[in-house]
């Protein structure tokens, strides 16, 4: 075993801090070029994660889905999307419309995409341009070899009625049906686009 280092420790220690803290650290110290290039490290960092765990869960509804079939299939993602659901409803509760549209928002801004929104008299529409996660994972090719994710052959509720129906959008429809709290409504309803990935899906939220 070499004996020869290879990081100083001043590189160690700024490896291990957090990118806020080198970024802000930049922008105290009025160096802005470090800010932008911390602040695109920063959205690397981010997305990498989001994307393994998006990857992630795509590949165990595949296997789900493979392994057990539609009916295993469609419990798993009602149970997990149903459990998800319940607890932002406790975060909802109370909030007015504008807050709860507010957070609705920032969330989604979590998938590092642009986002169009629209308001009209009756609703507020999010669009993905594209969408961050499964839109991406459509246009990543994902779905081909060698990930080879599952796609809903069958036409049925959880694939809105489409048949080849990529997996992960799967859980889209349940956000649709299940309400964030007993005997409410669900937050918002999404209608994917016809050509996911190629064009937007649209989330509603009505007024």
């Amino acid at each position: 075993m070499s004996s020869q280092r290879i990081f100083t420790q001043e590189e160690l220690d700024a490896m291990g801090m957090r990118t806020l803290d080198l970024l802000q650290a930049s922008i105290d110290a009025g160096d802005k070029e470090k800010a932008k290039q911390l602040s695109q490290r920063m959205y690397s960092e981010f997305l990498g994660m989001h994307d393994l765990y998006r990857d992630w869960i795509t590949h165990l509804l595949t296997f789900i889905g493979k392994r057990y079939g539609d009916e295993v299939l469609y419990e798993a993602l009602e149970e997990t999307v149903g459990g998800s659901t319940a607890r932002l409803g406790k975060r909802y509760a109370n909030k007015s419309i504008r807050q709860k549209i507010a957070m609705l928002v920032a969330g989604l801004r979590g998938h590092l995409q642009p986002l169009k929104i629209e308001e009209d008299d009756e609703k507020v529409t999010i669009s993905g341009v594209p969408c961050g996660s499964g839109g991406r994972l459509v246009l990543d090719g994902a779905y081909d070899p060698p990930c080879n994710f599952l796609k809903i052959q069958k036409p049925q509720p959880m694939s809105f009625n489409k048949p080849d129906f990529p997996v992960y959008c799967a859980h889209c429809y349940f956000q649709n049906i299940l309400p964030t709290e007993p005997g409410g409504e669900p937050l918002f309803i999404t209608e994917p686009a016809d050509k996911l990935g190629e064009e937007p899906c649209h989330m509603y939220f009505y007024k």
